[in-house]
C-alpha cells in the first residue's frame, strides 16, 4: 500500500470514528440530558443550602520597620566595643513579627479564645431582617450558657484550643505587600457585625500584645545599659548610655499614650453589605458541565464495552412518559394551517 494510499484509509478511519461517536451520544440525547439535569438540580441544591459568608477587610500601615531598640543600641555598637562593652544586635522587621503574631495559636490562645469562642464554633447562620445570629442548640445552650455538643474522646465537650484555633485560621488571614510594606487583615464570618468586630478585636489585641512587649524590652533595656554604665569610667560612653536611656524612657510613653502602637489604620475594618462567599452562580455551572462530562463518558464507555442494550433500554425508559408530547409535536408541526 501506498503513503497516499495509507492516509486515505486514516481519513476514511477517522471519519468513521467522529460519526460514530457523534451518533452514539445523539442516540443517548435523553440520558445525557436527564444526568446534566440531575447534576444541575444538586448544584442548584448545594448552593442555596449554603450560607452568606462576609469578609470584614482592614488595611494597616506600619510606622517603623525595624525595632527602635536595636536601631538606637547600634547607633553605638562601635564606640561600646572599644569601652569592651557588648551591645546586642541585629535589626528585626516589627511589621512582619506582627502579623506572623496574628497568625499565632499563642495570640489566639491568649487574647482571643475565650472571648469568641461561641461565635467562632457554635454559629451556623446569620438572619440579615433580624441581624441575629443563629446558634446550634446542639452544639451550644443558650439559656444555660453552656456547651452541650457531644464529643467522642479526646475532644470533649467545650471546643479544645486546636480545634478553634483550625477555624480561626480559616477565618482569618492576613497578607502584606513587600513593595508598599501595607497590611491586609480579612475576617470572614456569617455576619458581617461580627467580622467588622473580629476585625476591630484583633487590631486592638494586637496593639496590646505589642506595647506590653515592647515596655518590657524597653525597661529590660534600660536596666541592662545601667548595668553596663557602672562598669566603664569613660566620660563618653556616660553620655552614651544616657542617650540610650532616654530613647528606651521615650519609647515607653509612647507605648504608654499611643493607641495604634505599631500601625496606622489607613482603612478600618468595615461590616459588608454584600456576601464574599459563596459563589452560587459558580457552583452550578461547574456542577452542570460535571454532570456533561460524567454522561458524556458513561455513554461512550456503555458503548464501547458492550453495553448498547443498556443505553437503548435506558433510553427508551426515559422517552417513554414524553413520547405522546413529542408525537403530538411532529403532528402539529406537519399540519398545514387552514386557509
Amino acid at each position: 500500500m501506498s503513503s497516499g494510499d495509507y492516509l486515505a484509509a486514516k481519513e476514511i478511519d477517522d471519519e468513521i470514528d467522529l460519526k460514530e461517536l457523534f451518533f452514539t451520544l445523539w442516540g443517548s440525547k435523553f440520558l445525557i440530558i436527564f444526568t446534566v439535569g440531575i447534576f444541575a438540580a444538586i448544584a442548584v441544591l448545594y448552593a442555596l443550602s449554603l450560607p452568606n459568608v462576609y469578609q470584614s477587610t482592614a488595611m494597616l500601615a506600619p510606622k517603623s520597620k525595624s525595632s527602635g531598640i536595636s536601631a538606637s543600641l547600634q547607633q553605638y555598637a562601635g564606640l561600646a566595643s572599644l569601652a569592651g562593652v557588648s551591645i546586642p544586635g541585629g535589626e528585626t522587621s516589627e511589621s512582619a513579627l506582627a502579623l506572623e503574631l496574628i497568625r499565632s495559636k499563642s495570640f489566639f490562645e491568649d487574647y482571643l479564645y475565650e472571648e469568641i469562642l461561641v461565635e467562632l464554633m457554635a454559629v451556623n447562620g446569620w438572619d440579615s431582617g433580624s441581624g441575629q445570629l443563629s446558634i446550634d442548640n446542639d452544639i451550644y445552650d443558650v439559656k444555660a450558657q453552656a456547651w452541650v455538643r457531644e464529643a467522642q474522646p479526646p475532644r470533649a465537650t467545650k471546643p479544645h484550643l486546636d480545634e478553634a484555633f483550625a477555624q480561626y485560621s480559616r477565618c482569618v488571614s492576613v497578607s502584606s505587600d513587600a513593595k508598599s510594606g501595607l497590611a491586609t487583615l480579612n475576617v470572614k464570618h456569617f455576619s458581617p457585625i461580627v467580622a467588622q468586630n473580629w476585625a476591630n478585636l484583633i487590631i486592638n489585641r494586637l496593639n496590646e500584645s505589642l506595647k506590653s512587649q515592647k515596655v518590657a524590652e524597653a525597661n529590660a533595656a534600660i536596666a541592662y545599659l545601667v548595668e553596663q554604665s557602672k562598669q566603664t569610667s569613660l566620660v563618653k560612653m556616660d553620655e552614651v548610655f544616657s542617650r540610650l536611656i532616654e530613647d528606651q524612657t521615650q519609647t515607653i510613653m509612647l507605648a504608654s499614650v499611643s493607641d495604634n502602637f505599631l500601625f496606622n489604620i489607613i482603612q478600618r475594618p468595615d461590616a459588608p453589605l454584600l456576601k464574599s462567599e459563596p459563589k452560587r452562580a459558580l457552583i452550578c455551572v461547574l456542577g452542570t458541565l460535571l454532570g456533561g462530562m460524567v454522561s458524556v463518558l458513561v455513554v461512550l464507555v456503555l458503548h464501547f464495552s458492550g453495553g448498547t442494550v443498556i443505553l437503548v433500554r435506558s433510553e427508551q425508559w426515559l422517552i417513554g412518559p414524553i413520547s405522546p408530547f413529542i408525537s403530538l409535536a411532529i403532528k402539529s408541526g406537519k399540519e398545514k394551517p387552514a386557509r
